[in-house]
This record gives structure tokens, sequence and C-alpha cells, in this order.
């Protein structure tokens, strides 16, 4: 188990398959991690946290965690390291709210919904774009994204939109098995009956239990899935709007457009003007 000294406010995000933190170890920062995409267990304290594309997952300051992607495949997280002097005396004297309100019932994951993902990535994409450039008033910029994504999980926690994402049985790890599948097979075909017949599950049970382990139903995260890799399409590549659609498991360009609008807010063209690198 190792300790690690962190800075006052980091964060990055990352496209692997290996942590670069492979072993227990705890540090002296909240830390806040998003799955951007792909399939992870964390291990937190004594929970044991399955986590998919589309979750927030809080860390408290001290608590002894570990990675870990039995799997081997590609995932893709933020991760955001902050100690609560980075915002002292950013907010008034009198001000009740405590940003670290977040985190004192201790460690926990949220699942976000589709527009709720496109609100808290642009909020991350805003602070990678700060923290890397340091342009004039960088750290005033970062400490109001950083409350106003504080903000955000406190309020999604009061409304009582958080769940524990746990291994405990064999029927949470079949449905990890099927989650690995989705991820490397989201170009293919997939349906609620052809995946309970491949995994021998009946389509109610697999339906009920997916819901149950991952936050998601088995559509959602077909299509969150795809959505994520749509992006990743859009900002990085040259292919057109059609060939991403197909590329990444739609069969239809209004469906493909709609589904994506649905989650992200903007249209797939609107999308790439904003975000394409230049």
């Amino acid at each position: 188990m190792k300790f690690y000294k962190s800075d006052l406010f980091g964060i990055s995000r990352e496209r692997k398959t290996h942590s670069s933190i492979p072993s227990d170890h705890y540090h002296d920062a909240y830390e806040i991690l998003y799955i951007i995409s792909g399939e992870l267990y964390y291990f937190i304290g004594d929970r044991t946290y399955q986590v998919v594309g589309g979750v927030l997952l809080l860390i408290n300051m001290n608590d002894i965690h570990k990675l870990i992607n039995s799997n081997g495949s590609m995932y893709e997280r933020v991760t955001l390291q902050f100690k609560k002097e980075f915002l002292e005396g950013f907010l008034p004297a009198e001000e009740a709210f405590d940003p670290c309100s977040c985190f004192q019932s201790g460690s926990s994951a949220i699942k976000l919904r589709a527009q709720e993902q496109g609100f808290v990535e642009g909020l991350f994409h805003k602070m990678i774009a700060e923290h890397t450039n340091q342009s004039p008033q960088s750290d005033l910029y970062l400490k109001l994204l950083l409350i106003e994504l504080l903000i955000f999980i406190g309020r999604k926690q009061h409304s009582g939109h958080r769940g524990l994402y746990i291994e405990s049985n064999r029927t949470h790890k079949q449905i990890s098995r099927i989650v690995n599948y989705i991820n490397h097979h989201y170009a293919k075909r997939l349906t609620l009956d052809d995946i309970s017949k491949n995994f021998y599950m009946s389509p109610s049970h697999l339906s009920r239990t997916f819901k149950d382990s991952t936050g998601f139903t088995f559509i959602e995260y077909v299509n969150n899935v795809r959505v994520k890799e749509a992006c990743t399409l859009l900002k990085d590549s040259k292919l057109t709007v059609s060939e991403i659609a197909e590329r990444v498991g739609f069969d239809s360009l209004t469906h493909f457009g709609r589904i994506f609008k649905g989650m992200t807010g903007s249209s797939p063209l609107k999308y790439r003007k904003t975000n394409q690198y230049k």
C-alpha cells in the first residue's frame, strides 16, 4: 500500500489499458473519477465498484483504493484531484456551503443521465484546457469550474441519484462479461434477444440484472458506448457523419442523429464544428 502526496489541483484525461498505479494506494486529496468509456472495477475500502461509461466515482481523501481492469480492455477516464486548500479564500466567509460536502458520506458512485454526461464532460474539457494552457486568471477559472462541478454533484446526491456498482455474485460477473462484449462489438447489430441467447440468460433476467449492475438499461448502455466512440471519431477523424454512424453500429443516419443529439445536446455536425481539433 502506497501513499501519494498530491498537488493542490490536478486533472488529466487518459485512454489506456493499464493503470500507472496498479497497487493499493491513498493520497491526501479528494479524487473524482469519470469513466468516459469502458468498464472497470475499483476497490475502495471494503467495497468493489463496477463502473461503466457515464459514471462519476467519488473517492474520499485518504480512502485506500485500487483500479482493476481484469479484461485488459481499453478504457477512457478523467481523473481530477484537489485539496480543499485550493478553494480557500475563494468562497465568502459567510457562505454556509461546504464545497467538499459531497464526500462527507465517504466514497460513492453516481450514474449520470445522457444530458448530464454532456454537461460534466464539458466542465472537464474546460478544466483540462485551462490547466494545460495556464492562461491569465486560469486558477480563478479552474476554481469556478470546480465549484460548479461540486454543486452539481451535491444536488445529484441530494436528489437520491447515486448507486453502488458492486461485484457480489456470479450474475454480476456475467453482466461484466456482457459489458465487455458490448465494448468490443458495439459496431455490430446488438439486440437484447441475441445477447441473451449468446450468454444463456432470458431477456427479462438480463434486462433486470443489467440495470441493477450498471445503472443503465441494455439499450442505454449500447447507445452510450456508440455515441462516445462517435464523439471521438467526429473530433479526431475526417470520416463523414454517415461513415461514422455506420462504423459505430447505427443502421440509420436519422436514428444516429436523434440518439446523438439526445445524449450530447447537439447534432453530429455541430459537435464536430465545436470540438474538432484544429
